[in-house]
């Protein structure tokens, strides 16, 4: 199965367990990885035989954006199951959230959460 990976995805959000997370926001940064078969794209060189990935971009930065949830488990989530719902051509999906600046003191670091699913389990 061929892989489209997207990476860098940056949005503002207010996604977070402490109540300021939810009301200053933060940055997160998402890579995803899309499984599926490209193959007639590659003959056809039509954008209507593979997946836009410009929709699957704009969804992912809505989510975040207007998502308010206490824990990025549930974030990745529902990105990796609206990925799932709304791209028929994509079979499998791979989500990477990270929290590049978690307000945690003394911790430089970046918190990530990585999730796979496949339209067989979803």
């Amino acid at each position: 199965m061929d892989c489209i990976h997207l990476t860098g995805i940056r949005c503002y959000g207010y996604t977070g367990y402490l109540p300021e997370e939810q009301v200053l926001g933060q940055w997160f940064e998402v890579d995803v990885r899309l499984w599926l078969d490209i193959s007639t794209a590659a003959k056809t060189d039509a954008i209507e035989d593979t997946l836009d990935y410009r929709s699957v971009i704009s969804l992912i930065q809505h989510l975040v954006k207007t998502s308010k949830f206490a824990l990025v488990e549930k974030l990745v989530t529902t990105i990796a199951d609206s990925i799932l719902e709304e791209c028929d051509r994509v079979t499998k999906v791979q989500v990477t959230l990270s929290k590049p600046t978690p307000p945690i003191p003394d911790f430089g670091g970046k918190i990530s959460i990585e999730l796979t699913k496949s339209k067989s389990n979803f």
